[in-house]
């Protein structure tokens, strides 16, 4: 997927970036715009059958600002990250992510069984797993669960190309036979089973008004743009249940009016801090920033198909006219952080990559030297570069920084800053007349793959977003990547392509964004996750999240 398209194609990956409201595949990502651009009811429907919950004091109501509203809650539609956090909670996988992007077991018994070179895939179920019906997960649900996506045509549905059959061997086991090996196919199976029947008896009352999931919330009620309201299910079968009772989610789009809501007590947890509010959630009494690295990854990509930035050489110079260290810390900082390579460090540091030697190849600001290497390339001393940023003003500063080494270099530069619809239909062109270099950002959430494919393979599926970057021995080794299940040979694979990419520079990576919150201290024990999908938890590794009352 790259960022010509104004829909999301996979839920695991999103594009880190537009913010008009009406892209809603894009409407949870964060990092849109400028940076400072209700009660429910007590019945849970479950099915075709209502059941009235208990008295849930305020005290025990724990009340979330999202960032934008949840669309629907069926795990077979749902796309955008407000949404995923609400089925997260409602909904369990058969595989779940621990503190990282490590795989566990949840509605699975164990891991997968693989073989036949790595296009088989067995995975047993957990017995005692049961939908909040009170009917048992399935073989048969799961198998429904999987090629629902696809048969519907959902915008869920090329997740799942790679599968050519499933079969259930028996009520508590599933096999998934693959068309070919895949090498991130263990992230695929973080999916969440929904009941056949139910579904299939009201698919639109299942997405918007009564999901049956297996997960520890229920939905309680729900006003689009208005609140979601989830308490929390006491016959949950897993191993932990919630501390907090119920649950109330508010859509809260504006950053200062978010932070106002946690600075009144209106809610106890807020979603992503810009760089400019920090200090003002830092000065809250009784609350604090609780923050973790994310999943994505912004950076300034070169046009590598026309003009001068088509040379090696040309990115390279242009790598010495900026101090990137430095505009990270001046713009993004203390929101984010810098980032060396494609790839986050949840993922560097899950896969054990090479960062320090990585974090070595990106040159320190020598305008000097960069001066000698666009002599070198034989660059136009009158030459007019042109860098394209979309409103966001994070990007555009690092936008700005190149443009200012390019100026200190001897060049006229100009940055210009498109609103989305025009930069989408720029950006991507390869036409030295409409771009030099752009600024743009990616999230993927599991692999290696998810960066690497899709930003520079030059396929039709990956077509490198953009930037068309060509490197054959690159192309080979990320084909072989993908087509094989051993990890330490995918790991040595990725070594490779990422060393050859940073000396290549078809992009300058620059910052990562925190998964960032604003918590007031009556909230004790709630850790941020890497995945945006996965916060608010409300189980960890650690302990459970509770409210003082």
């Amino acid at each position: 997927m790259n960022e010509r398209t104004t829909d999301r194609v996979t839920r695991r990956r999103l594009l880190r970036g537009t913010a008009a409201a009406g892209l809603a595949g894009l409407a949870g990502c964060a990092g849109g715009g400028g940076d400072d651009a209700g009660s429910g009811n007590d019945t849970a429907t479950n099915g075709s059958s209502t059941e009235t919950q208990g008295e849930v004091g305020p005290a025990e109501t724990l009340s979330v600002a999202q960032v934008k509203t949840p669309l629907g809650f069926d795990p077979i539609q749902a796309n955008n990250v407000p949404s995923l956090q609400i089925v997260e909670r409602l909904f369990d996988s058969l595989y779940t992510y621990a503190e990282g992007t490590e795989l566990v077991p949840e509605i699975a018994a164990a891991d997968p069984e693989i073989t036949r070179d790595g296009t088989r895939y067995v995975v047993p179920l957990r017995e005692e797993a049961r939908f909040q019906n009170g009917d048992p997960v399935t073989a048969e649900d799961v198998k429904y669960s999987f090629e629902a996506p696809g048969r519907e045509e959902t915008p869920n549905g090329s997740e799942f190309d790679m599968i050519d059959s499933i079969s259930v061997v028996d009520e508590s086991t599933v096999q998934f036979d693959l068309a070919y090996s895949f090498g991130p196919f263990r992230h695929t199976l973080a999916w969440e089973p929904v009941p056949k029947s139910v579904r299939e008896s009201d698919r639109d009352a299942f997405h918007t008004e009564s999901p049956v999931g297996t997960g520890p919330f229920q939905l309680v009620d729900w006003q689009e743009g208005q609140y979601v309201t989830l308490e929390r299910w006491d016959d949950y079968w897993g191993d932990e249940q919630a501390n907090v009772a119920r649950i109330e989610f508010e859509p809260v789009e504006e950053s200062t009016t978010r932070v106002t809501t946690l600075r009144q007590g209106n809610n106890d947890i807020i979603e992503e801090i810009p760089p400019k509010l920090y200090s003002t959630v830092e000065q809250i009494p009784n609350a604090s920033v609780t923050e973790t690295p994310g999943l994505g990854y912004y950076y300034l990509a070169f046009n590598c198909n026309e003009g001068p930035t088509a040379d090696k050489r040309v990115r390279e110079a242009v790598d010495y006219c900026v101090d990137m260290d430095q505009a990270v810390s001046n713009f993004v900082e203390p929101a984010g952080e810098r980032q060396y390579t494609p790839l986050p460090q949840s993922l560097i540091d899950d896969w054990g990559f090479p960062q320090e030697q990585w974090a070595e190849i990106p040159h320190e600001k020598n305008v000097d030297e960069a001066r000698r290497l666009f002599d070198e390339a034989g660059v136009d001393a009158d030459y007019s570069w042109r860098i394209i940023v979309p409103p966001d003003d994070k990007r555009e500063q690092i936008g700005v920084s190149v443009a200012n080494g390019l100026q200190e270099a001897g060049f006229d530069a100009e940055v210009q800053r498109l609103d989305w619809g025009a930069f989408l239909d720029a950006y991507s062109t390869g036409n030295e007349s409409d771009y030099n270099m752009y600024t743009l950002g990616w999230l993927d959430e599991v692999d290696p793959d998810g960066y690497l494919y899709y930003m520079f393979h030059e396929s039709e599926e990956g077509s490198t977003n953009g930037c068309y970057y060509r490197n054959d021995e690159v192309m080979t080794k990320l084909d072989e990547a993908r087509q094989t299940a051993d990890r330490e040979q995918r790991k040595s694979l990725y070594t490779d392509v990422v060393t050859t990419l940073m000396e290549d520079r078809p992009h300058l990576a620059a910052y990562n964004l925190k998964n960032s919150f604003g918590v007031r201290d009556r909230v004790a024990g709630f850790e941020p996750h890497t995945m945006p999908s996965q916060n608010p938890r409300f189980v960890t590794d650690s302990g459970r999240v509770s409210l003082e009352k």
